[in-house]
């Protein structure tokens, strides 16, 4: 069996891609699997490094007005096309999946023309436009979230999965990542990230709350300020007097799996496998959604989670250190709510995502 799998320009479309692979590779061993994707996007580094073929074509994402460069993306988007054509003529291959990106519409779309089954993989509740549209040429959409079906008109089967996170999420108790950490495991653990590069605004918020939580017996902090964010992070820290040590500051956490086990509560961007990866843990949530995110979809994303009861959403432009510290009081306080965001939490997650995906997938093969 052949299969191709196409989702780039970002980590998010990427390690979905990644992951459903490796999940067809167990179910069937002998399986042929290779990617698409384009010479400008982060797969051209990342999917060599897992061994896979990769293969490129040209294409480019489309302005949401017209210009110079909406005629440019039109031009790549024809040549994507006969690339894409190529490529389905030279591979055959017996499926082909989707994760998102602009990078995935010619391939999966060359595909289900010619009769190949096809299936697409959506992470957000506010769907991107190149699913929506490959969604009235594919068998199956895999949803990321339950909310993200309505935007959905195309003659594809929707069915509700989550999203496929990495098996080494689960690989850790929080006995073991404490350990590892070198944190107190009577302590609640609050783990902060704005993703691989930080976020200002929570950084700025935090400052202000580990400055308040500094020396208190009951809480430590976990904050992973960006690499680009630390120095001048630290340089403030210091200028206000410091912090005990049970704030612990990082530039960057490379061992993310060991951190959400060992945390009990989190202030984070609203990614979509950055919050599967939270609901597969059980990790209630503060959500501070990037406020620039395409068709705002991390709003869409946390408000889907805090509709459940998991998380609490406070937008980027209200995000204070006042505003985050009571959160984190709150629920020092109130252990009671923070168990029940937790139970919550848990009941949305979804860590055989990508198992689900890849036996699905796979079994179109044979309809």
């Amino acid at each position: 069996m052949k299969v191709i799998l196409s989702g780039g320009g970002t980590g998010g479309h990427i390690y979905p891609a990644l992951t459903i692979a490796d999940q067809i590779k167990k179910l069937q061993p002998e399986a042929e699997i290779s990617f698409v994707g384009t010479q400008q996007g982060l797969e051209k580094d990342i999917i060599p490094r897992y061994g896979y073929k990769l293969q490129f074509i040209e294409v480019a994402g489309f302005k949401r007005s017209l210009s110079l460069d909406t005629l440019r993306s039109a031009a790549k988007l024809f040549a994507g096309l006969y690339d894409a054509y190529k490529i389905i003529s030279n591979e055959k291959p017996d499926l082909v999946i989707g994760t998102g990106g602009y990078v995935c519409g010619p391939i999966v779309f060359m595909a289900a023309l010619r009769g190949i089954p096809c299936c697409i993989q959506e992470q957000n509740a506010m769907p991107g436009v190149t699913n929506k549209i490959l969604s009235r040429y594919v068998r199956k959409v895999f949803l990321g979230y339950k909310e993200g079906g309505k935007y959905f008109h195309g003659k594809a089967e929707l069915e509700y999965t989550g999203n496929p996170i990495r098996s080494e999420i689960l690989q850790h108790t929080r006995e073991e990542a404490v350990k590892e950490l070198g944190l107190d495991p009577a302590k609640k653990t609050i783990l902060v990230s704005g993703g691989s590069r930080g976020a200002r605004t929570i950084n700025n918020a935090m400052l202000e709350a580990e400055l308040a939580l500094s020396g208190r017996a009951e809480v430590q902090v976990l904050h992973a300020t960006g690499d680009v964010n630390y120095d001048a992070y630290m340089a403030e820290i210091k200028k206000r007097g410091g912090v005990a040590d049970n704030i612990i500051i990082k530039p960057y956490l490379h061992n993310m799996p060991v951190a959400l086990a060992a945390a009990d509560l989190a202030v984070f961007r609203a990614g979509a496998i950055g919050l599967a990866e939270l609901m597969a843990k059980g990790v209630p949530s503060l959500l501070v959604p990037y406020p620039y995110a395409t068709a705002n979809h991390q709003e869409f994303n946390a408000r889907a989670v805090e509709a459940q009861g998991a998380a609490k959403v406070i937008l980027d432009k209200d995000l204070t250190g006042d505003t985050v510290l009571e959160f984190i009081e709150h629920l020092l306080v109130h252990e009671e709510e923070l168990q029940q965001m937790h139970a919550a939490a848990q009941k949305l997650g979804r860590p055989r995502a990508a198992e689900v995906i890849a036996k699905e997938a796979v079994a179109l093969t044979k309809q």
